[in-house]
């Protein structure tokens, strides 16, 4: 009899293929222009687990993109219900503008990689959960659990009406265990379990001078200009020191103890693969704390784009009327996103020229999220890594990017999550030649495969 492994392993090519197709839909939920497109990618997903065998499929309306949702739940009531969460829709790309090598949503295989956007972000995942249902079903007839599964077209916009889907629909999506994989592991060969994700505030800083553009030559001198007061201000918003000045920015910050530095120690971001990742050589920031700190357990600010006056081909000598910056803040646990909204809100107030005008913003929010490393899901994750990685023993690690709704997955339903990624910090993900490894996306596709299985004996044995 055929193992899901064997299956999984026979059906590779067409795993891969079937993946190549989702990351040629230019799914990018940010962009209006692309909602039809977002909505492909979400029909895509309707369709192949129907293919599959899903029960109970459907698109789900919102006020913005489309949530995919399915059940499967025969496996009975003595058998845990998971529920499953990814994202269809992928961040902006464009080939000439970012620099690209290739087509950003014409996915080509290289050098063992699987280049395209979205390709470890979120849709490589995705699929690779996909594949290994299909693998198990296709062997054995039955899952060992029961499956709940929410795949979102808005998390690259801060998953903007999923929180009111999940709200809406508390017994509905009730379960035992979230299980995501929207997040990255340690090395190649070490694989990682996130425990921690940082939440995350948006805003824009706007600046207004005059009433309209003017010419620089007959009011340059006597008018401040906006873009050189905008950057005043920015440059008051961190201390020399790398940490942010905005008063009572880490007032809810709790200090890492002793015990929790020595558990992130065992997996340190060595300066040569963050020069690696960054093409840089010098790193920045709080020198008190290591890289792997800094990213995981500290809040930042950053500026993520500047716009004023003219900046096309040529000359044209503007006085700007206004200048534009967005800012976000990456946040830890405890941390309020609208209580540091408004304290950015306010620093920046206090800090702006008399000579101008100044408004921040919101735009979205998220909270950071801590998991419960001992959970009985999280240990299942722990099983499934060794079976899938030939054994090698997952570490623990603090991500700092940010998953909005698995605060809302711990608060509103009540349930411990597991982070289960497969991807690497350096394959790309929002940046130009994104990738996700061949190796990685078929070991995906089997850690899922033991994790079901895994997942059902702890429960088993627990009851």
């Amino acid at each position: 009899m055929t193992s899901p492994i064997e299956y999984a392993r026979a059906n590779a090519e067409r795993f891969r293929q079937d993946l190549h197709a989702l990351l040629r839909i230019p799914s990018v939920s940010a962009t209006p222009e692309l909602a039809g497109e977002v909505r492909r990618a979400g029909q895509w997903l309707v369709d192949e687990m129907t293919r599959i065998g899903f029960p109970s499929v459907e698109l789900v309306e919102t006020a913005g993109h489309p949530i995919v949702y399915g059940e499967w739940l025969t496996a009975g009531a003595d058998a845990p219900t998971i529920l499953l969460y990814g994202h269809y829709d992928v961040q902006p790309a464009d080939r000439v503008k970012d620099n690209w090598d290739s087509e950003p949503f014409e996915p080509i295989e290289k050098d063992g990689k699987i280049i395209a956007r979205g390709s470890t972000d979120d849709k490589g995942p995705v699929v690779a959960h996909l594949k290994a249902i299909e693998s198990i079903i296709q062997t054995t007839g039955a899952l060992p659990v029961n499956l709940k599964v929410i795949f979102e077209g808005e998390e690259e916009v801060s998953s903007l009406h999923l929180g009111a889907f999940v709200s809406a629909n508390l017994d509905r999506l009730k379960a035992d265990a979230c299980l995501i994989s929207d997040t990255s592991i340690y090395a190649p060969d070490i694989p990682s379990i996130v425990y921690s994700l940082r939440g995350l505030v948006y805003m824009e800083l706007h600046v207004q001078g005059p009433k309209d553009d003017l010419h620089s030559g007959v009011y340059g001198g006597t008018v401040h200009n906006p873009a050189q007061a905008l950057a005043e201000i920015i440059t008051q918003l961190h201390n020399p020191d790398g940490s942010v000045a905005v008063s009572g920015f880490y007032d809810e910050v709790q200090p890492l103890s002793d015990e929790e530095r020595a558990a992130l120690a065992k997996v340190p971001w060595r300066k040569a693969d963050w020069a690696m990742g960054t093409g840089l050589e010098l790193p920045w920031g709080e020198a008190q704390y290591s890289l792997r700190e800094r990213v995981g357990a500290r809040p930042t600010l950053e500026i993520n784009g500047m716009a004023s006056g003219f900046y096309g081909e040529g000359a044209k000598t503007v006085l700007p009327a206004k200048a534009m910056a967005k800012i976000s803040c990456r946040l830890v646990a405890d941390q309020d996103p609208r209580r540091i909204y408004e304290r950015v809100r306010d620093f920046v107030a206090s800090i702006t020229p008399a000579t101008v005008k100044s408004e921040v913003r919101l735009l979205h929010t998220g909270d950071a999220a801590l998991v419960d490393r001992h959970s009985q899901p999280v240990q299942a994750a722990v099983q499934a890594y060794k079976a899938g990685w030939g054994g090698a023993e997952p570490v623990f690690v603090r991500e700092g990017g940010s998953i909005p709704i698995v605060a809302n997955f711990q608060r509103d339903l009540g349930i411990p999550v597991v982070l289960m990624g497969f991807g690497l910090d350096t394959d790309g993900a929002h940046g130009p030649n994104e990738h996700f490894h061949v190796e990685r996306y078929h070991k995906g596709i089997e850690t899922i495969i033991h994790f079901y299985s895994a997942y059902a004996d702890l429960f088993a044995a627990g009851r």
